[in-house]
């Protein structure tokens, strides 16, 4: 495949299409919602519903989460290929984004530790910001229960990391390169949308997001590897979804 190098002017086009059509629209959203909520009222009586059913009938209701888990993931596809057309191929796309499976046990570990290490202080972010009033309670899994439900959860979960890593991470942090960036500059913006595209459930989740993101930006631009950042986030939310939906009848989050 030849190698394309398109102009600055088109590259900040293409990024503000690929954030338009992903997770800068997100952004807005859940920034706009976040407002709504504190003109509603204190955030702390509120609550929000992440992955919650789409259909009564449960076979309608696997059909659409699965149809809107593939169709979230078309950003994901579509910078594959912008990426792929300035690399060469897609091959070297991925190689370049750290996707490629050449060091699949280091990566598994290094994903495991970033959880380790994100998920303990994340979640004292939430409690704490639930116990100052600014956080909604968040419902992490809203799906009723079905023999599918489970393995539903688990695919929201891998669906949420490659989507948000992939184009938040590398993908952003390849195209502002090539605008001039420096790396702290970009590893702020890239935190600073991770932690917009969370606010709807309050300012202490937008916070830890934030931190995160600037974990996660780091580790990019130090080993230039998405695949840890994306079994870390995996894990994460895999805990979250699953773990709620197991214990939701035993313990109140």
């Amino acid at each position: 495949m030849q190698t394309l190098t398109p102009s600055r002017r088109l590259v900040r086009a293409e990024v503000l299409i690929v954030l338009a059509l992903s997770l800068g629209r997100s952004a807005v959203y859940s920034t706009i919602a976040l407002i709504q909520a504190l003109a509603a009222g204190p955030l702390s009586e509120q609550s929000t519903a992440l992955n919650s059913s789409l259909q009564e009938n449960p076979w309608l209701d696997l059909l659409q989460q699965l149809l809107s888990i593939g169709f979230t993931l078309m950003p994901v596809a579509l910078v594959l290929l912008l990426l792929a057309l300035t690399a060469g191929s897609l091959h070297q796309a991925l190689v370049d984004l750290g996707l490629d499976l050449s060091r699949p046990l280091r990566d598994l570990l290094h994903g495991v530790l970033i959880a380790a290490g994100i998920g303990v202080p994340g979640l004292a972010i939430y409690y704490l910001g639930r116990a100052l009033g600014a956080t909604v309670e968040v419902v992490p899994a809203a799906l009723d229960t079905h023999w599918w439900t489970l393995p539903v959860l688990v695919l929201h979960a891998v669906k949420n990391a490659v989507l948000e890593e992939v184009i938040v991470v590398g993908y952003l942090f390849q195209r502002l390169e090539r605008l001039g960036w420096s790396p702290r500059r970009i590893i702020i913006a890239s935190a600073l949308l991770r932690g917009a595209y969370h606010t709807y459930q309050g300012v202490g989740p937008g916070i830890a997001n934030l931190v995160m993101g600037l974990v996660f930006g780091e580790w990019y631009r130090r080993t230039r590897r998405t695949m840890p950042l994306i079994i870390a986030h995996t894990l994460l939310d895999v805990v979250a979804f699953v773990g709620y939906a197991l214990l939701k009848d035993v313990i109140s989050i």
